[in-house]
């Protein structure tokens, strides 16, 4: 793995320097691989771009991307620049600590995400929920309630704001006020149909809008089996709700089995199209998903093995362990276990910083920015210390304002 950039002042995020090299390398398209090769041998985007075209012709870069590299700032360049400099824009880099640990190690992980929204988010344990666009009254039913499900059940459900399927999962989570991610096939600020443009912007003030695309990208039919991959991969399983025989959910559900992810399908009547799908998926080997217990009794399980490695990798100081509860029903609690005589408004532990934004927040929902001013720490020690706190089951997050659960 490349080392890491080193980040501008009081940030996270690559230096302005380095944001504007990334994004030449993301603008000239092209092959993966060889802009990969470069990049980890240089170590960073500009020492890659500084490298020139011999060491871009030697990593396997073509003429067409070799010349794009060495030509001006493009309009779309400008575009996303402009795009990372609004508030709770952000571009994670595959190298860059931040980037979500579930995509570095599946297949063809993207050189960098653009997301919009929270992007801790995307180390949380999530369900994909995926289908057709044009989905029966029973589809709907069923998106819309196991979607809930997942939601109270603690687990994020991310989908690709498509028509259908795809937007009943999105809307039932945000009706709950939990979050929902939304992996798409455009730019992070093109709606894919128009219609979702309102969903697109509540996801991304509730929840996370992800892309590998430089904002501004329209939709090609290209762009959304390369979606497919992410959101497959980001999730612990894909669940089909319900697809036609050939169907982009197929495509997710397939990926999603590549990338050692769990695959459930929904069955259906026999005549009705859009099942057939859901039972090719099955006889292929997919999970049978009856109820949300069928795919909660799966998941539970390696959401807790998550959790607790993101407990470890983020550096938590508490002691405390991740617990998961099955209900009869199948709904987890993901929580903490704490002994009777715990006291749940002491800070999580003795050490400065915790100790610090433990003190900093309140029972009433405070935002990043006051948390900031109160701690002076930054905002990504701050994300990483509330995401820890989050799985502590101390301190929850609503509407992007983070207060003490007691």
């Amino acid at each position: 793995m490349p080392r890491r950039p080193a980040p501008a002042s009081g940030s996270g995020a690559p230096c302005v320097s380095e944001t504007r090299a990334l994004l030449r390398w993301l603008a000239v398209g092209g092959a993966v691989a060889p802009r990969r090769t470069v990049l980890d041998r240089w170590g960073s985007a500009a020492a890659a771009l500084d490298a020139g075209p011999t060491a871009w012709r030697a990593a396997g870069l073509d003429a067409r991307q070799i010349e794009a590299l060495g030509g001006p700032t493009t309009p779309a360049e400008r575009h996303a620049h402009a795009w990372l400099g609004q508030p709770g824009h952000a571009l994670l880099p595959s190298w860059d600590a931040d980037y979500p640990p579930s995509l570095r190690g599946a297949p063809q992980p993207p050189l960098a995400l653009f997301v919009a929204g929270d992007p801790t988010l995307l180390w949380r344990p999530a369900v994909a929920v995926v289908g057709t666009r044009t989905p029966t009254p029973v589809g709907r039913e069923n998106a819309r309630d196991f979607a809930t499900a997942f939601s109270r059940a603690g687990l994020v459900v991310a989908s690709g704001l498509a028509a259908g399927i795809d937007t009943v999962a999105h809307h039932a989570a945000l009706a709950l006020d939990a979050p929902t991610v939304a992996v798409l096939g455009t730019g992070p600020d093109v709606a894919y149909p128009r219609g979702n443009a309102a969903l697109l912007a509540r996801i991304a003030a509730d929840g996370a809008v992800v892309s590998e695309h430089l904002p501004g990208t329209t939709a090609r039919r290209e762009h959304f089996p390369s979606r497919n991959r992410i959101l497959a991969a980001l999730a612990l399983g894909t669940v089909v709700i319900e697809a036609a025989h050939r169907s982009g959910a197929l495509i997710t559900a397939r990926l999603a089995a590549e990338s050692g992810r769990e695959v459930f399908a929904l069955p259906g009547s026999i005549h009705n199209p859009m099942a057939r799908g859901c039972h090719r998926l099955i006889r292929d080997g997919a999970s049978l998903a009856e109820s949300t217990a069928d795919v909660l009794d799966v998941l539970g399980p390696l959401a807790a093995v998550q959790a607790a490695g993101l407990r470890r990798e983020l550096g938590a100081p508490n002691s405390a362990d991740i617990a998961e509860t099955f209900s009869a029903a199948g709904e987890v609690a993901l929580g903490t276990t704490r002994s009777p005589e715990s006291d749940s408004t002491a800070p999580p532990s003795r050490s400065g910083d915790y100790n610090r934004l433990w003190q900093a927040l309140g029972f009433d929902p405070t935002a990043m920015d006051q948390l900031v001013e109160r701690t002076g720490l930054t905002p990504a020690n701050l994300s990483s210390m509330l995401l820890a706190m989050e799985l502590d089951g101390r301190v929850a997050v609503k509407h992007g304002r983070y207060f003490r659960i007691g």
